[in-house]
């Protein structure tokens, strides 16, 4: 049964304050969160980094970074540690200009047909269009696994945004083994979830950190994969990481920023409870999952999207996520929260009765 929804927002007016709503297409850039080209935000739940920001000691470390000279072309230093830290091989290891400058050179060197499950990010049905490659989805677990023989790649995020949905990756991971398909597994919001399954030996991992330490403006990430594999995945341009992005990598392992990350992400679990709890107090419906956000139904994603965006708060509309009836919305503080509900209940004064569901695991 179809929850129900939160009531029509009004449609956006020209001139008005807030940026145009993005749509789902099939083609071109997938939309995202966070910074939009319109006027500071006063509260931001589009994003799913860590709204408590990054380790005190993490960002002294970036501060101090020298930029005046190249950084090893090679990242040798940088692979080392993060193989160490995942007690790989430093063959193994990828860097990356972020998740999704990977995300299109790992759909570019596997070719296609990919796999995806939706509702999931957008990037990679982009990634795919780019590179020219057929593009399978599928819907739930069952149709994944039969859409796997004769692919050539297939994802799935874990935890999944936008709904925080845990799939059991051992027998994706079995699956696609016995299919010939190696299997990418997008960990952006891995070390941010409440449940956290390790990722199966074999399958290609995607880390985007910056998304747990609270630095999205460090366009860093990296993917550890069979050697084979990482080797061909490793031919991208010289330097694609700056000397910042490589002293960030570096630093992942060191005790300050490991503490940081179970420390943050246990208050972030309790506001994101919290705006559950609020939610269906004001009558809207909640899919939650274990991961630091969760989806909200409403009556209109992009409606409703521009009417918070002209109040100053900025959602995530999940109309590119193939959800135009629902904004993502991420675990931020209680006065954030209370400002998100007065501006809903502002704008709708007529909500249906509230509704939760949990994303299954």
């Amino acid at each position: 049964m179809t929850p129900p929804r939160f009531g029509d927002a009004a449609a956006p007016t020209p001139g008005g304050t807030g940026p145009p709503a993005h749509g789902h297409t099939d083609t071109g850039p997938p939309a995202h969160g966070g910074t939009d080209g319109g006027p500071p935000a006063r509260f931001d739940f589009s994003s799913n980094a860590n709204a408590l920001g990054p380790a005190p000691a993490l960002l002294d470390l970036l501060r101090a970074v020298d930029p005046t000279d190249y950084p090893d072309p090679a990242y040798t230093q940088v692979r080392d540690v993060l193989a160490a830290w995942h007690a790989r091989d430093p063959g193994e290891v990828v860097v990356g200009a972020g998740a999704c400058e990977l995300i299109h050179r790992a759909v570019r060197t596997a070719g296609g047909p990919v796999v995806v499950r939706e509702p999931t990010f957008g990037e990679y049905r982009y990634a795919a269009e780019v590179a020219g490659v057929p593009l399978r989805r599928a819907h739930d677990a069952a149709t994944f696994e039969r859409m796997l023989p004769g692919a050539a790649l297939a994802v799935l995020c874990l935890p999944n945004s936008p709904d925080g949905r845990i799939d059991d990756v051992d027998r994706a991971a079995a699956a696609a083994t016995a299919a010939g398909c190696r299997l990418l597994l997008d960990l952006a919001y891995h070390p941010l979830s409440q449940v956290r399954p390790p990722p199966p030996s074999g399958t290609w991992q995607l880390w985007a950190p910056n998304k747990a330490h609270g630095l999205t403006g460090i366009r860093a990430a990296y993917l550890v994969a069979p050697a084979d594999d990482a080797a061909r995945l490793s031919r991208a341009p010289s330097w694609v990481l700056s000397a910042h992005g490589a002293a960030f990598l570096t630093a992942l392992p060191t005790p300050a920023a490991r503490q940081w990350v179970v420390e943050t992400r246990e208050t972030l679990w309790g506001w994101r409870d919290r705006l559950v709890e609020r939610l269906g107090a004001a009558g809207v419906a909640v899919t939650a999952g274990t991961a630091n956000f969760v989806l909200a139904h409403v009556t209109d994603a992009a409606a409703t999207t521009a009417e918070l965006r002209r109040a100053g708060i900025r959602v995530r509309d999940a109309t590119s996520f193939g959800l135009p009836h629902a904004v993502r919305l991420s675990a931020q503080p209680p006065r954030a929260q209370d400002a998100l509900i007065t501006e809903l209940a502002r704008a709708h004064r007529d909500l249906p009765r509230p509704r939760h569901r949990r994303a299954f695991r």
